[in-house]
């Protein structure tokens, strides 16, 4: 590997551990729930199997090629590897992001499809899809998830949590961020006695996803 290839590795490293714990300060994930990928070229960095994200260190690198054969480091990836892989052979993504997010999951188990009651739901592609459950570190799991991602950057994991991707790390936390935000407002909303929330036509959605393009698909503020 050359010295230029492995300063990239190490930088994306870095990010991944960062957003790893990222996503456990601001609540998406409990204890060693959830997972952070990035991929540097055939290499998917991906956090290892039950390890604290406040514990890792540099040296604790895992990587895997896009086969899932693992290529750096000795800690045993996450268990959640087929969806990783899933997302990297289907899509152009770089980064992903798995969590358990309270609100998001909570959802999960209530609808098919992520009510839209917020413009955002634009941000991720138009409304977001629920994924049929299938035990965690599936096939089966991931192909459900490729199933619910089509056309959309994230998705619901039935009865289990949320996944988005995108081009860089934060872009892909932003996503999870933004959905689990989504499904706390829907959830708010319909808690109210008596009345149901309005929601958003495709065609309002779409409108949006025109707009979004003049603001690089980033949230006018």
């Amino acid at each position: 590997m050359s010295d230029e290839s492995r300063e990239s590795i190490e930088r994306a490293w870095a990010a991944v551990v960062a957003t790893a714990r990222r996503t456990a300060t601001e609540g998406l994930v409990v204890g060693t729930s959830g997972n952070v990928s990035a991929r540097v070229g055939g290499t998917v960095l991906v956090t290892p199997s039950g390890m604290p994200y406040d514990r890792l260190r540099p040296e604790d690198l895992t990587g895997v090629d896009l086969e899932g054969n693992q290529t750096l480091g000795e800690l045993a990836p996450t268990s959640e590897l087929p969806l990783h892989l899933a997302v990297y052979r289907n899509t152009g993504a770089a980064a992903v992001v798995h969590t358990h997010a309270v609100h998001a999951t909570a959802v999960s188990t209530l609808v098919a499809e992520v009510p839209s009651v917020h413009y955002a739901a634009a941000m991720l592609g138009g409304p977001v899809r629920v994924a049929a459950y299938a035990r965690y570190g599936t096939d089966e799991l991931a192909g459900n998830m490729l199933t619910a991602l089509r056309d959309r950057t994230g998705c619901l994991l039935g009865n289990h949590g949320t996944v988005t991707y995108g081009a860089t790390l934060d872009e892909a936390y932003d996503r999870t961020a933004q959905l689990e935000w989504l499904c706390r407002l829907w959830l708010t909303a319909s808690s109210v006695p008596g009345r149901t929330p309005a929601l958003l036509t495709p065609e309002q959605l779409d409108d949006v996803k025109e707009a979004l393009k003049g603001y690089g698909q980033q949230q006018p503020g």
